[in-house]
């Protein structure tokens, strides 16, 4: 699978978010190398606060897939997905998880808690991280330095 360049889709979805005054952050759906989902987020524009990208991109593939368990999908987000976007990820049975940007402040795949392999869950997400993420960066920005929790 070529991880750059379906990660330059996220990364471009992430820039087409954050143009319509969106959150920086865009996934794709890939399954057997074909792009079957793409989505920024639309928490702004939709007025629901569940609508992050990742979340967006697996309702998108299970409408176009016909079908609730998404086995065999790979996800790229330009960032590190929160608690919300991993256990969705997780409840749909997703294989693999990869994005580029680490997230300090939220992510849920090992920067801030691990819930994408976490051994008390019953699934567990193949996680590669770092692909094109200096390219992410200049979009995403660099949340917090990685390793800080934010003060409570």
């Amino acid at each position: 699978m070529n991880y750059a360049l379906y990660m330059s889709e996220a990364i471009a979805e992430a820039r087409l978010g954050a143009s319509r005054g969106e959150r920086a952050q865009g996934a794709v759906a890939v399954l057997d190398d074909a792009m079957v989902a793409r989505a920024h987020d639309q928490v702004v524009t939709s007025g629901d606060p569940t609508t992050h990208a990742v979340v967006v991109a697996l309702r998108e593939a299970a409408r176009r897939l016909g079908r609730d368990g998404l086995s065999g999908l790979t996800v790229f987000a330009a960032l590190e997905p929160c608690p919300m976007c991993i256990g969705a990820l997780l409840e749909c049975d997703v294989d693999t998880l990869v994005y580029a940007v680490p997230d300090a402040r939220m992510g849920a795949a090992g920067s801030v808690i691990q819930l994408a392999r976490n051994d008390a869950l019953p699934r567990k997400l193949k996680v590669v991280s770092g692909i094109l993420q200096e390219d992410a960066a200049e979009v995403v920005g660099v949340p917090e330095t990685v390793g800080r929790r934010p003060p409570a």
